[in-house]
């Protein structure tokens, strides 16, 4: 995606890998959209860290974060004995797998990864596969988004008013994003929409992420309160549902998503309004049998309690801030919180399924695994 900083226009993938360094490069999304800042962690401990901070955040963005800290890992290695390399790399997988566990793009990334190094005969030729197959799926991450554009976007007319959850974007991807890529590739088509960004409490990555997205491409958009989409549902005021999703059960449909998304489906199911998730194959899950199963993560009470932002001076002139970054307490002081990140959407209440190999009834999945594998 094209990112304009301080009059000047360029193109940024969210993820990126510094092979003379050995660091994974990564947009600090914690700081959006106050700040644009690229940050570079230099080990995979330091990689997985920044999952479970959320630096780093999306399905494609943390499967090609943990594919890249796989490679960072094992080329960290130094010696020839394969035995106490394998070791190094199976502790390497452990620790970004367990970053982010209701996401299934780590893990199908880094399996990928595991996979192609099996083909090297020396700890060498393995660091190097890792690299090439981090790489790989990075580019594969950008060419699923491509395709879901294509597919996605001839569910959009002009006049439409689209209703997002979270953020699906450009930033929960290494580009273009999953549910942005529809309104995107609509949006080159000449299409006229508007948007309406669901905040998404707690972490509000809506107002934050997708909002700024959405700007910085000139689409027409306004941020809602998470509560306001009924309203505006009833009012025949949303004509499409668009979100991602963290992982997609092949066997079922069912769909984990940010939180609220469950809620969502549900308004939209009441209204007759078309729900749609957009995937790239890598969020497919084809083991787990049931949507129960899912792991769902279970988030600090910080961030149902206060929310972080900038710091506003009513006495600045243009910049309304003063930069500096800043977490208030908003609830009482006394109570504590529950904060599940994910929810779990039923198939029966999903219009269809946005793949890079076309759009699929939730139930139709598993028949065409061959072509979404």
């Amino acid at each position: 995606m094209n990112v304009t900083l301080r009059g000047r226009t360029q193109h940024f993938r969210t993820v990126t890998f510094d092979a003379g360094t050995n660091a994974v490069q990564m947009i600090e999304q914690r700081l959006l959209p106050h700040e644009f800042k690229i940050v570079a962690t230099p080990n995979y401990i330091a990689t997985a860290r920044a999952i479970t901070d959320m630096v780093v955040r999306g399905a494609g963005a943390i499967g090609a974060t943990a594919a890249y800290g796989l490679a960072q890992g094992a080329l960290a290695f130094r010696g020839r004995d394969l035995n106490k390399f394998q070791r190094q790399v199976d502790r390497v997988q452990k620790t970004l797998a367990d970053a982010r566990p209701t996401a299934v793009d780590p893990v199908n990334a880094m399996n990928g990864v595991r996979r192609q190094m099996g083909r090297g005969e020396s700890v060498a030729e393995q660091q190097s596969l890792a690299l090439a197959a981090a790489e790989a799926f990075a580019n594969e991450d950008v060419h699923h988004c491509e395709s879901i554009g294509r597919h996605g976007a001839k569910l959009i007319r002009s006049g439409m008013r689209i209703l997002t959850h979270c953020n699906a974007g450009w930033l929960a991807f290494v580009d273009v994003g999953s549910a942005t890529a529809p309104i995107y590739a609509a949006q080159a088509q000449g299409k006229q929409f508007h948007v309406f960004c669901d905040e998404t409490r707690p972490r509000s990555q809506g107002a934050t992420l997708t909002a700024w997205e959405l700007a910085e491409q000139k689409v027409s958009h306004q941020i809602i309160a998470d509560n306001a989409a009924g309203h505006l549902m009833q009012r025949g005021e949303i004509d499409l549902v668009i979100v991602g999703s963290d992982r997609v059960l092949g066997r079922t449909g069912e769909v984990a998503n940010k939180i609220g998304t469950y809620t969502k489906a549900v308004l939209a199911a009441r209204h007759k309004i078309p729900f749609y998730v957009a995937i790239p194959c890598s969020t497919i899950d084809w083991n787990l049998k049931h949507g129960v199963d899912i792991p769902i993560e279970d988030r600090h009470e910080s961030e149902v309690l206060g929310a972080w932002g900038i710091i506003a001076n009513p006495h600045a002139k243009g910049r309304a801030h003063t930069g500096q970054r800043a977490y208030i307490r908003v609830a009482n002081p006394t109570s504590g919180a529950r904060n599940p990140g994910f929810d779990v959407t039923p198939a029966e209440l999903i219009a269809g399924i946005i793949t890079p190999a076309g759009i699929f009834k939730p139930g139709e999945l598993w028949k065409q695994r061959q072509r979404l594998q």
